[in-house]
């Protein structure tokens, strides 16, 4: 994992509780990955162009994250993230539009609530995507690990 004082790493760090390292348009990104980027820009209804993202707190976010509400609430309120805050779950939580992504937030977010500790946060979310057989470090819905091709199973989400 690299330096937590670093910017690269600090733009990964979702106010959502989706670690954007662990995303799969900012693996895309980080790898230029092309065959990622069509299979996502499928799921998205976007152009392949799109698929481009440095985390959410960068100035480089996919065009889903420019407009999020929850990372609009969390500059407003002047606070690192939905853990941070006492509306949590709120409604823009309960309304965002994927359903899966939605879970991940409500497990995620009280995870690091609960562990107080960023460095801590970001180990729990990379180890629950890492692959089992060669280590490295994949994505929330990969079905198989990008490096070695071993099928990736969905974590059971680790407390």
């Amino acid at each position: 994992m690299k330096d937590l004082s670093s910017k690269e790493l600090k733009n990964l760090l979702a106010p959502c509780g989706l670690y954007c390292g662990v995303c799969g348009i900012y693996y895309a990104t980080k790898n230029n990955n092309d065959k990622l980027r069509k299979k996502l820009a499928k799921a998205y209804w976007c152009k392949k162009s799109s698929i481009n993202c440095n985390g959410c707190l960068s100035d480089n976010r996919f065009f889903f994250c420019k407009t999020c509400k929850i990372r609009n609430c969390v500059m407003e309120k002047k606070i690192s993230g939905c853990h941070e805050c006492d509306d949590f779950p709120c409604k823009f939580i309960e309304q965002y539009p994927y359903n899966l992504a939605k879970e991940y937030m409500l497990i995620s977010t009280q995870v690091r609530r609960n562990l107080r500790n960023d460095e801590l946060w970001i180990r729990w979310e990379e180890e629950n995507w890492k692959c089992k057989n060669c280590g490295e470090i994949t994505f929330r819905g990969a079905k198989r690990c990008p490096k070695c091709k071993e099928e990736i199973k969905s974590p059971a989400i680790i407390l």
